[in-house]
């Protein structure tokens, strides 16, 4: 199994994402009156130059290659900061690891999550979305957020357990 294989976004344009994120957690910073960091700086650098669904060892991982002195407390207070700042998202997809992806500049989307290999892939669904707005408005509900994962095997998974299956 491997919960951290992530397809969804590769070719995603992490330049824009970059841009986008760390504007945003200039802003939130300087909202808060936190004291700048060159350490929470580059990780969120590097933090939005990753595509897909990233855990915190991989992330600690991909800057210590860069600073070998940063701790994994400092990363995870920088996704801390980052998540409070609107501009990460932190996601936990039922294996007991948390896993952070972007969220500024990106449109929303819901996942599909392997329950074999791991792979996490995104999709967006206007049906769905149509469908779950109708239900809030017959219920007088008005929605803020939501989330939808579905689990299951991917057509990889599938096709291994039939090929031993027919073997």
């Amino acid at each position: 199994m491997n919960p951290d294989r992530d397809t969804s976004s590769e070719g995603a344009p992490a330049v824009s994402q970059e841009s986008s994120g760390a504007a945003a957690m200039d802003a939130y910073v300087e909202r808060r009156g936190l004291k700048y960091s060159r350490q929470r700086e580059r990780i969120a650098a590097i933090f939005f130059g990753m595509s897909g669904h990233v855990s915190v060892d991989e992330l600690v991982l991909r800057v210590r290659r860069e600073d070998r002195r940063v701790s994994i407390a400092t990363v995870y207070r920088t996704m801390k900061v980052l998540v409070e700042g609107g501009v990460a998202l932190a996601r936990n997809f039922g294996d007991g690891q948390t896993r952070y992806e972007v969220a500024a500049g990106r449109a929303h989307h819901d996942h599909l999550v392997c329950a074999g290999c791991g792979t996490i892939e995104e999709f967006s669904e206007p049906d769905i979305e149509a469908l779950q707005a109708a239900v809030a408005s017959r219920h007088g509900f008005e929605v803020s957020h939501h989330r939808l994962e579905l689990y299951g095997r991917c057509r990889r998974c599938r096709g291994r357990a039939e090929g031993e299956v027919q073997s």
